[in-house]
């Protein structure tokens, strides 16, 4: 975050019904940025994955390495469980993971982070205010055209 900015920077959360939902990203130390980030995930996710799907790159267009900007690189969080538990599939998440391509589905909820060079390497963070708004409308249109599609297909 910017500076003395005062900004809070959030991150997106989307569940396998297609549900966007928008979070604050966390304060605080490691471990209480990791159990609000396994909470957030949910059922009772202990482990989270950070997967970089091709597509929130080659589609999306978001940059897959960090910069000088905290949360201008974007990655994702899934439940490394996750297809281990009783989840469905997540459409928004499978379609950037390019499950189409070699069938292993993202399962659950999805949450997409920034990240930033920390002192030990790289850390999540929130996502820059100008990229959120950016991969926030993207997502809302993949959101409807998914919806759109499921219901032609009476899914």
């Amino acid at each position: 975050m910017p500076e003395g900015s005062g900004e809070v920077m959030k991150l997106i959360k989307i569940s396998p019904d297609l549900e966007l939902t928008v979070h604050e990203f966390p304060s605080g130390g490691y471990a209480e940025e990791n159990r609000f980030l396994r909470e957030l995930i949910g059922n009772h996710c202990d482990i989270y994955e950070h997967i970089m799907p091709s597509r929130l790159y080659t589609v999306l267009h978001m940059k897959n390495r960090p910069t000088k900007v905290p949360g201008q690189c974007i990655s994702m969080l899934i439940d490394e469980e996750g297809l281990l538990k009783e989840n469905e599939p997540n459409p928004v998440g499978s379609y950037l993971y390019e499950t189409d391509r070699h069938g292993h589905p993202i399962m659950g909820n999805i949450l997409f982070v920034g990240e930033e060079w920390g002192s030990d390497g790289i850390d999540f963070c929130g996502i820059e205010d100008s990229v959120f708004e950016n991969l926030k409308l993207q997502l809302d249109h993949m959101i409807e055209v998914m919806k759109v599609a499921k219901e032609a297909f009476g899914l």
